[in-house]
């Protein structure tokens, strides 16, 4: 596991989902986002696209989206996390 998923579960604000993710981008309350080895490339696409206008940090991870899911408590995968 990365040392910046392990750093970001610690967290207390931390952002699930792409939809969450883009609108926290646009109203530019995001600063980092990480992205799963499996994410679907047209997210990573619209993830790069409000990232690179709001001034955020894209980290792409070698961990697969169940992982993290698994890894965050949730009780299904998670392809974006933010914070």
């Amino acid at each position: 596991m990365s040392s910046e998923l392990k750093d970001l579960l610690k967290e207390k604000n931390i952002i699930f989902g792409t939809n969450e993710t883009v609108q926290g981008l646009k109203l530019g309350r995001v600063k980092k986002v990480l992205l799963a080895s499996n994410c679907p490339k047209d997210v990573r696409e619209t993830i790069a696209h409000y990232a690179k206008i709001a001034g955020a940090t894209v980290i792409e991870l070698d961990v697969p989206d169940k992982e993290i899911g698994l890894l965050s408590k949730k009780p299904f995968g998670v392809s974006v996390l933010s914070c």
